[in-house]
């Protein structure tokens, strides 16, 4: 089951059907504008619904929502639900062998995870972007596309990197922020900046 019916939902339930793993069950979107079906599956309106599919067998879910916190929280209530959370990692990502990638967690098409680097849940990690040795990045962090970290690079936990940005090796990025896309971030940020420029 994948939580959200638009964009990111439709690049997540690509990755599901490219790595042949799970069986889609559907989606879920209790959002006002959510559509009745979604690439052709079932769209699940309500927790009413959901919980009859759980009981039916679905045992897993990946939510697929670009807002860091909506993730998060939409991921604890799958928890809460009784679902596990499965992550869905691209055949065409380079995944180095000791990285460590939290539940629920995405991982796109031409990303490159290299070794030593740890991701938390619920976590995008976007397309083409690329995260250097011995990052570590907290629970629902949103990498987006072509970002690029270089090693020892800390982002706390629900920030967003917009795409194309770059953060220089050893620098810590701090929790509940927003870094611009196109940025170039050449020192540390505190928590809940919004940060953006060359550098």
């Amino acid at each position: 089951m994948i939580w959200g019916a638009s964009g990111h939902a439709r690049v997540v339930a690509d990755i599901v059907r490219l790595n042949n793993q799970y069986e889609l069950a559907g989606f879920v979107d209790n959002t006002p504008s959510a559509p009745n079906r979604f690439l052709n599956h079932t769209v699940y309106h309500d927790l009413e619904a959901l919980r009859a599919v759980r009981d039916d067998g679905v045992a897993s879910v990946i939510v697929a929502v670009g807002d860091c916190n909506a993730r998060m929280r939409l991921g604890e209530t799958a928890v809460d639900l009784g679902f596990a959370l499965v992550s869905a990692i691209h055949p065409c990502a380079i995944v180095a062998s000791d990285a460590s990638i939290g539940a629920g967690t995405v991982v796109a098409a031409g990303a490159v995870l290299n070794p030593g680097c740890s991701i938390g849940a619920n976590v995008i990690v976007n397309t083409g972007a690329t995260v250097d040795h011995d990052c570590r990045i907290a629970d629902g962090v949103h990498i987006g596309p072509g970002v690029h970290l270089g090693g020892w690079v800390t982002v706390g936990r629900a920030t967003w990197l917009g795409i194309g940005a770059i953060v220089k090796d050893r620098i810590a990025v701090g929790e509940g922020g927003i870094v611009g896309a196109g940025s170039v971030v050449l020192s540390d940020i505190p928590d809940g900046v919004v940060a953006w420029g060359v550098p």
